[in-house]
Formats: C-alpha cells, sequence, structure tokens
C-alpha cells in the first residue's frame, strides 16, 4: 500500500480507487485504522486518543489533496 504521509511516527496510506468508502489507513506502533475521508470516522481498528488528533490534524490540512485523488 502506498505511503503518503509520515509524522510523529504516525504512517498513513492509501490506495487508488480501493473500495467505498473513501478512506485511508493510519498506523502508530502496533496500532492500525481505516478513517473514512468524508466523516473522518473510524471504520475499522484503533489509534490512540493522541494519535488520532493528530491524524484528524494531518485529514484536516490535507483534506483536498485526498479527496482530488479519490475523484480522479
Amino acid at each position: 500500500m502506498p505511503q503518503i504521509s509520515n509524522f510523529f511516527g504516525i504512517i498513513i496510506k492509501m490506495f487508488y480507487n480501493e473500495h467505498n468508502p473513501p478512506h485511508f489507513h493510519a498506523e502508530y506502533g502496533e496500532y492500525k485504522c481505516s478513517i473514512d475521508i468524508q466523516t473522518l470516522a473510524v471504520i475499522e481498528g484503533f489509534l490512540t486518543a493522541r494519535a488520532l488528533g493528530l491524524v484528524v490534524e494531518w485529514v484536516t490540512l490535507h483534506k483536498d489533496s485526498a479527496q482530488r485523488r479519490i475523484d480522479k
């Protein structure tokens, strides 16, 4: 799975044109989750509250870029 970002030990990955709903994957140490791009809800898995907060902050800054990847 292509890695699109890495910050504070958090890895963000996304497949182009993967199954719906549009989402990305976040990993932090032993924790992994899938997050819906539109709602920012955790679809599957778990991240610590601190890591999830950083991911939400990251996606807020990069949401337009991620949406363009999905719309292609």
